[in-house]
């Protein structure tokens, strides 16, 4: 069949059946995803069995709550946030800190703390490594920004999550942190482990069939926010991890690879309350302004405690 009768055919199916009230811009999406996967089962000349174990991939999939996982995956945030780069770009916004993907495993209603937050629970800390990191909140013009909120969130030792992990104690991992009126804030945990997709789950059964693993660098989400400001959505990847510039989800970017120090000055450790050497980090963000901001907050389904 040729493209300009699937194109026909696909109009027919959306446009020409309607009989109440459209919206416009679904029925515009619908319309064009529609014809391209016909194109694309007509080019590939895709059969049947085929098509139907590709519903069931994706049915199956969701059933599992890994479609935010196999987005990732698949380089489609990692996509979207190229193209809220390139409009930032035309807009001539061209500095703050970079933007990277959300990921699957944001939980709203950490509890608030004001400007310095413990993140972990302590059951890792023997076998972990302690980590303070803290930083500055700047605007687009390097003003400190007073009581900016900065929400983090990141994994334990095993790679899991709270919330997603059950064995984790609740907000384990997660705070959120208010700044200070110099835009400081500052948290003590320890330094994370990446994670890899479930080895028998949805995403891992796709990515074997690509040749590709499913592994990440050891990193720490952040979102951060304040009245005036585009909220930035974004991560730090720890240095030397041996999948930081192979991540499965695309996300490590220039700008977001802080360097991670190990401190072993007896002064220090006694200064930390600590009996031995720990590391740290620091990062400062930088937000752009409200009114310049060409891409809008993302609406997405989240998970919320």
């Amino acid at each position: 069949m040729k493209h300009k009768d699937i194109e026909q055919l696909a109009k027919n199916y959306i446009v020409d059946t309607a009989e109440g009230p459209v919206n416009k811009r679904v029925q515009e999406i619908t319309l064009r995803l529609l014809t391209d996967l016909m194109k694309a089962i007509e080019d590939l000349d895709i059969s049947q069995s085929e098509f139907w174990t590709g519903v069931d991939y994706f049915a199956k999939t969701g059933a599992v709550g890994e479609m935010a996982l196999l987005i990732p995956g698949l380089g489609l945030e990692r996509f979207l946030d190229i193209r809220a780069d390139e409009a930032d770009e035309r807009a001539g916004l061209l500095s703050g800190t970079p933007r990277t993907i959300e990921g699957p495993l944001y939980v709203a209603g950490a509890p608030v703390c004001e400007g310095f937050a413990r993140l972990d629970d302590g059951t890792e800390e023997a076998e972990g490594e302690i980590l303070f990191m803290d930083g500055t909140v700047f605007d687009h013009n390097g003003k400190p920004v007073p009581n900016a909120t900065v929400e983090v969130w990141h994994a334990n030792l095993k790679g899991g999550y709270s919330f997603f992990d059950t064995t984790q104690s609740e907000f384990n991992l997660r705070r959120t942190l208010i700044a200070d009126d110099q835009g400081r804030y500052s948290f003590r945990s320890i330094v994370p482990s990446g994670y890899s997709c479930p080895p028998n789950g949805q995403t891992q059964k796709l990515l074997d069939q690509l040749g590709r693993h499913g592994h990440r660098p050891a990193h720490i989400h952040f979102f951060v926010s304040a009245e005036g400001h585009a909220k930035l959505t974004t991560q730090i990847n720890i240095d030397g991890d041996p999948y930081l510039w192979d991540d499965f989800a695309f996300a490590s970017r220039e700008g977001l690879i802080p360097a991670i120090n190990k401190i072993t000055d007896p002064a220090e450790i006694q200064k930390r309350g600590l009996d031995r050497p720990f590391s740290s980090i620091h990062f400062d963000f930088q937000l752009r302004p409200a009114e310049a901001a060409v891409t809008a907050e993302v609406e997405r389904p989240r998970r919320a405690a």
